[in-house]
């Protein structure tokens, strides 16, 4: 369902305001760990690094070590309040697909669950990927919808709010067609408040929880894709 940008943008507000300035939750936590595993893994300080969908700036302090920061969001007003909280990061506030970004400027983009809530995800793909310099990174995480749709209460849709789940195999089709080579993705954050996870996991996944030696519970549950974030690393063609 499309939603007017304006009217998106008070949700956005609103919805920052009250989640995400007060603190980061344990998903959030999760999230940036992959993402400062992936980027401690180039062993570089001098990447132009764009975080898309920033929101209230909570990770913009950890990519800040790995180069120079840009970042954007739709929230405007919790887009001003981060920048007197953050330094050194350029913030840049406005809807994502109007704003005029150089081309092939970046060689790190970041974007941490907002291709759920895009109107059309192929063309959002698209521009993360025109952005991204040739051999740069896409580290991109969305949420799981299978995971969300059968084992999880998620609060109702809010006017402003898009909600456009993706699963694994829409994700890597969605990063395939715009000209990204998938390196890597992965599941994270066990999370169901449905019913619980041994109950609806279902035969097979038991069955592979008990062969899946050395590993916490959460973990097994984790790499059999039971997990609330799918985290996709991509490199540009």
């Amino acid at each position: 369902m499309s939603e007017p940008i304006a009217l998106q943008q008070i949700f956005w507000n609103d919805w920052n305001a009250a989640h995400r300035e007060p603190g980061i939750s344990e998903v959030s936590l999760d999230q940036r760990s992959v993402i400062i595993e992936w980027l401690g893994r180039l062993g570089r300080a001098n990447l132009r690094i764009l975080e898309v969908g920033c929101g209230a700036a909570w990770l913009c302090p950890w990519l800040k070590p790995y180069g120079e920061v840009t970042a954007t969001d739709l929230s405007d007003e919790v887009l001003r309040r981060a920048g007197e909280r953050v330094s050194g990061v350029q913030f840049i506030a406005g809807d994502f697909m109007s704003l005029a970004l150089d081309q092939g400027a970046f060689d790190i983009v970041v974007s941490i669950e907002v291709l759920s809530h895009v109107q059309d995800q192929q063309a959002f793909v698209a521009k993360l990927a025109a952005l991204t310099a040739p051999g740069g990174l896409l580290m991109l995480a969305t949420q799981n919808r299978p995971v969300l749709q059968k084992f999880n209460r998620v609060d109702e849709r809010m006017p402003g709010q898009i909600r456009r789940w993706v699963d694994r195999a829409e994700l890597q089709a969605l990063l395939l067609t715009a000209n990204f080579e998938v390196c890597e993705i992965r599941s994270i954050t066990p999370r169901a408040n449905r019913w619980p996870l041994c109950l609806i996991a279902g035969r097979r996944a038991r069955r592979a929880l008990r062969f899946i030696a050395g590993r916490s519970h959460e973990t097994a549950l984790a790499r059999l894709g039971l997990a609330w974030t799918l985290m996709a690393l991509a490199r540009k063609k």
